[in-house]
């Protein structure tokens, strides 16, 4: 019997199915944290940018993503699009200043990778930063999970 359920629970896993609720959503160690739930991943002056585990588990089934146009300016902390999910819309913020020199075009068909694959096959845009001196006001990934516990704790 034990080992039926650990293989329920594997194969669970692998298909990425919840079996339990989730206390909390995963949150990657490399990547810096605004307080709006995007995440960023910078290499040199390149940042990847999407929403967080906790963000997408907070909208629920992502059906639609706003995405900018390639070479439209974003500011650090401004929208630049939208995610629109089957509970809400919300905005998302950039947490870099640049120029978007590319957009996650497989979005428009498959917006549910933002929930399957948040940090990966999810990602929205990606930026040629201007200023890397905003990184230094984001949240690492302790504080962000800090962040995130006090934040859900105040509901």
């Amino acid at each position: 019997m034990a080992s039926r359920l650990l293989w329920a629970s594997r194969a669970a896993s692998y298909l990425r199915i919840s079996v339990f609720h989730r206390g909390f959503a995963s949150v990657v160690k490399d990547l810096k944290y605004l307080d709006s739930h995007e995440w960023v991943k910078v290499e040199g002056n390149a940042a990847t940018v999407g929403i967080t585990d906790h963000a997408q588990d907070h909208l629920g089934d992502v059906v639609y993503v706003e995405l900018p146009e390639v070479g439209a300016p974003v500011s650090h902390g401004s929208s630049f699009g939208a995610v629109e999910s089957v509970k809400a819309t919300s905005d998302i913020n950039s947490p870099v200043s640049g120029k978007v020199v590319e957009v996650n075009e497989e979005l428009n068909n498959s917006p549910g990778l933002i929930n399957s694959s948040p940090y990966d096959k999810g990602w929205i845009i990606k930026v040629e930063v201007s200023n890397s001196g905003e990184l230094n006001s984001l949240m690492d990934a302790d504080k962000y999970t800090k962040f995130c516990e006090e934040e859900d704790g105040s509901h």
